[in-house]
Order: C-alpha cells, then sequence, then structure tokens
C-alpha cells in the first residue's frame, strides 16, 4: 500500500497557557514560577496535546490510525511507535496566558528495512503560534517498527560494568527520572503511550527493562541544563536524537559543553550507555 496520500495532510490544534497549565509544567520540574511570567523552553511539548477519545486508543494507548481521509497518520502495518527525533527553532518565547495555535503538516513519508526488520519514518512539522506570533517551529521524526518477538531479550541490556566520566564535559547535572515523574509528564502531555506508565505491558509486550522515560522529557531536562548554563530563553535552535531507552529509576547524567558551531549535549545512564545526542545554538 502507498502511504503518498498522507503526505502534506494537516491538523489544527488551539489551546491556552494557562496559570494552572503553566503551574502544574513547573512543579513537575520543581520549578519557581518565574518573573515575568515568560515559561521556559520546552513547554511548547504541554501545548495542544492530542484529544482522541479513549475508544479511538490503539492497544499501546496511541490513537490508533485507519486509511480514512481523517486519519492523521498513515496505517502502517508495524504497530509500535516511538518519537526517534525533532529538530526545533525557537522563534519567541511563550507567556503566561498566551493564546496558542498549532498546525502539524505530515512533510514526509519514508520506509525501508531494518536490522530488526521492516521500518517506517514519517516527519511531521509542528508550527506553534503564541497570540498570533510563531514562538515555535518543530520538525519531529516518528518510527514505527514490528512487533517485538515474545522472548526477545529486554532492552535495553542490564546495566554493565562501567561508569560514565563527566570529565570533557563543561556542565553536569545527575536525577532519577522514578514513575512518578513520569506519570506527571504524561499527564502534562497527554501521553497514553503504555510503556511510560505500564510496567507489565513494557515489559511483556514491548521488551522494554522497565518503564521508558519519555524522550521529550529527557529533552525537557537538557533544555533546562542548558538554561541554568545560559540563561532562559537564550536558545534558538535544538535538536535531539534518542538513540536508547532510559529507565525510570535509573540515574540519568546530563552533560553539555561547548562545540565548533554552538553546544553539544547528551544523556548518558550510569555505566555509560548514551541516551540522547542533542546540539544547540544561540
Amino acid at each position: 500500500m502507498s502511504f503518498d496520500a498522507w503526505i502534506g495532510r494537516e491538523q489544527r490544534a488551539k489551546d491556552r497557557l494557562g496559570d494552572a497549565l503553566a503551574a502544574r509544567w513547573l512543579a513537575t520540574f520543581d520549578r519557581p514560577r518565574p518573573r515575568p511570567a515568560i515559561m521556559p523552553q520546552g513547554i511548547h511539548f504541554a501545548l495542544c496535546t492530542p484529544e482522541a477519545p479513549t475508544a479511538a486508543l490503539g492497544e499501546d494507548g496511541h490513537p490508533a490510525r485507519d486509511d480514512s481521509p481523517d486519519s492523521f497518520l498513515p496505517p502502517f502495518p508495524m504497530p509500535r511507535r516511538m518519537w526517534a527525533s525533532s529538530k526545533i527553532a525557537f522563534h519567541a518565547p511563550i507567556a503566561i496566558g498566551a493564546v496558542i495555535e498549532r498546525v502539524s503538516r505530515v512533510a514526509s513519508i519514508s520506509e525501508k528495512e531494518g536490522s530488526t526488520g521492516p521500518l517506517a519514518f514519517v516527519d511531521v512539522e509542528h508550527t506553534t503560534k503564541a497570540n498570533g506570533t510563531i514562538a515555535v517551529i518543530e520538525t519531529q521524526t516518528l518510527v514505527y517498527r514490528e512487533p517485538a518477538a515474545p522472548d526477545a531479550p529486554l532492552s535495553p541490556p542490564p546495566p554493565g560494568g562501567g561508569v560514565f566520566d563527566p570529565a570533557g564535559w563543561d556542565a553536569h547535572r545527575t536525577l532519577t527520572p522514578d514513575p512518578r515523574l513520569l506519570f506527571r509528564y504524561s499527564a502534562l502531555t497527554f501521553n497514553t503511550h503504555r510503556i511510560h506508565y505500564d510496567a507489565p505491558y513494557a515489559e511483556e509486550v514491548e521488551r522494554y527493562r522497565g518503564l521508558v522515560v519519555h524522550g521529550p522529557l529527557t529533552a525537557s531536562l537538557l533544555l533546562q541544563l542548558a538554561a541554568r548554563e545560559l540563561g532562559e530563553n537564550r536558545l534558538r535552535t535544538f535538536q535531539f536524537r534518542g538513540l536508547s531507552p532510559a529507565i525510570a529509576g535509573e540515574p540519568l547524567h546530563l552533560v553539555m559543553k561547548k562545540s565548533t558551531d554552538g553546544y553539544e549535549l547528551a544523556a548518558f545512564a550510569a555505566d555509560g550507555r548514551q541516551v540522547t545526542a542533542a546540539s544547540a545554538g544561540l
């Protein structure tokens, strides 16, 4: 089946960054209310979130897909969906109280054969406006994969004997994302993907070693590290790519250093396994 008909499809959403949402986002990250009332970068992940009815969700918790004209994303036969990467341009900060409009467009679709079977990639361009002004433009890459075999080894492998060494990085923060943080972030982003809150499903069906930390949650933590070092709302560009799952309850090392054309950021597990690669520019 060809999925070319999905290229160019658009989805529009409206929202408002009210005091309650801002307070919940700030509480999730143990952040004080900003003065003036301009929210930190990363808040856009919690705006214009999916609103599919519960009855329209698939087994994994994502909105089900079909071949109807109303289906925004194509109905690939591969059921597993992951947020692979994002490229983000920050055009203007978003203030508490702002009226939000987002236009999402399917920019490209590609399929290829991977080491574990067929893969499908979808690039979705999100343009977010706050009070009529473009605030964020993000190109999000989704990847779809075959179901995991019931006897597949759990991913990622158990922690090895290595130890992450922050030498060579200019900034370093360590924290342990636990199920409470994952639950709150799922609630903020209205993300019902079961790998983030349903441990039996994550382990038995998708064959992860535990609850999986959201990719944009790790990205948000890296954005906060950049803000700590450079100041709030300083970044003009930010991109991140998931390399390996981060597991709830295990330490996560967030690091940053100056690079030749901006800043390099990353997240590592305690044994040195890299979880996320990222870069940013002013």
